[in-house]
């Protein structure tokens, strides 16, 4: 079997509307042999277990997608297998993931049952504890981001005043034109699907956007500043995508989640990207389009002073929302402390042969 693809993204994570997930949107419940929602607590060992799953298909051959959490990018919210049309999901808060066709396509890996519960006991209070403060964590920080928001569009509002509306319709209409230009129709309808092209992280501003890169064998960037966006030009590109029946991944801003930041077409091995100031782009392109150039200097120098404050408040509350991400990082790794001495490990890796058969039996 020739060498698979890996491709790591995210589906879920903090924005300026709250926790958003597309996770659902991974493998659709009509289109999966099987899908394992794996329950448990905090440090039981679901991440690394489904790191050991996929890094098992992946030397076979088999294409694999690495779905990281936002509130930790170093771990797995899901292993995804396209070919397979099987996937693990974590399915704990934040991101609960309930069996929908329980036996016919759902199974649930509960962890719980491989863990000493009079130990994890002992720790009751310090538990809730913990708890309580993550969750007080989380919710200054989505208010923070969702503060982002508001000035986003201030800032927006002030951006359009300074748009050359002729130049900026010749740049919308060349990018499609090099869009379609050699690109088949195909016999079907075209379908989305959604994912996140970064994310605000306990690390910061966090992206995984060089796997799509080293995916593509073509890829065009579109350059914009913060409130003067290509939000329109991908728009076009995506509905001439679909009309002609192709498959679209379409990663989305956390700042403003309907803004698409990346289109990839796979069977195009097409990349679209932005290049902005939290979503730069410093690999190579094949073509460029700046929408910068279509910018008034005159009239953004007329509102220079207001465009400069509203910047620098977007960047204060995402540095302010980041911090309490952070925060909530730290309390859950306390949280683990009270878990990981309380699990069977062994007994959990006992599994892994018996997924890995079960996953292996959709092998063609």
């Amino acid at each position: 079997m020739p060498s698979g693809t890996i491709k790591h993204t995210f589906a879920g994570g903090n924005t300026t509307s709250g926790f958003v997930s597309f996770y659902e949107e991974i493998l659709p419940q009509e289109n999966a042999n099987h899908i394992f929602c794996i329950k448990g607590g905090p440090g039981v060992g679901k991440s690394t277990f489904m790191k050991k799953v996929g890094n098992h298909f992946s030397d076979l051959g088999y294409d694999v997608e690495y779905v990281h959490c936002s509130s930790d990018p170093h771990s797995l919210d899901i292993v995804y297998f396209p070919q397979l049309r099987v996937m693990l999901a974590d399915g704990t808060s934040p991101h609960i993931i309930d069996p929908k066709n329980p036996g016919a396509v759902d199974e649930i890996l509960n962890f719980g049952d491989y863990w000493d519960e009079i130990g994890i006991r002992r720790n009751r209070e310090e538990i809730i504890r913990v708890n309580a403060k993550i969750k007080n964590s989380y919710m200054l920080a989505y208010q923070y981001f969702k503060s982002v928001r508001l000035l986003y569009e201030s800032l927006e509002n002030i951006m359009k005043k300074a748009l050359k509306v002729k130049e900026y319709n010749q740049l919308r209409l060349n990018s499609l034109n090099n869009f379609i230009s050699n690109i088949p129709i195909k016999d079907n309808k075209g379908k989305v699907r959604h994912l996140l092209s970064y994310a605000f992280t306990p690390l910061g501003v966090s992206t995984y956007r060089e796997s799509l890169v080293n995916l593509a064998e073509r890829k065009i960037l579109i350059v914009e500043t913060i409130g003067l966006s290509s939000e329109e030009l991908l728009n076009d590109i995506i509905r001439e995508g679909i009309k002609r029946g192709y498959d679209l991944e379409c990663y989305l801003s956390p700042i403003k989640l309907e803004k698409v930041e990346d289109v990839f077409i796979h069977d195009l091995k097409l990349l679209i990207s932005v290049s902005n100031e939290y979503n730069q782009y410093p690999f190579q392109y094949d073509v460029l389009f700046d929408i910068t150039s279509c910018i008034d200097n005159k009239v953004v120098e007329e509102y220079i002073d207001s465009i400069s404050e509203l910047k620098e408040s977007i960047d204060m509350l995402i540095n302010k929302g980041l911090t309490y991400l952070q925060k909530a990082k730290e309390q859950h790794d306390i949280l683990e402390e009270f878990y990981i001495p309380n699990i069977n490990h062994e007994k959990i890796d006992s599994l892994l042969p018996i997924i890995i058969e079960k996953i292996s039996r959709y092998a063609k």
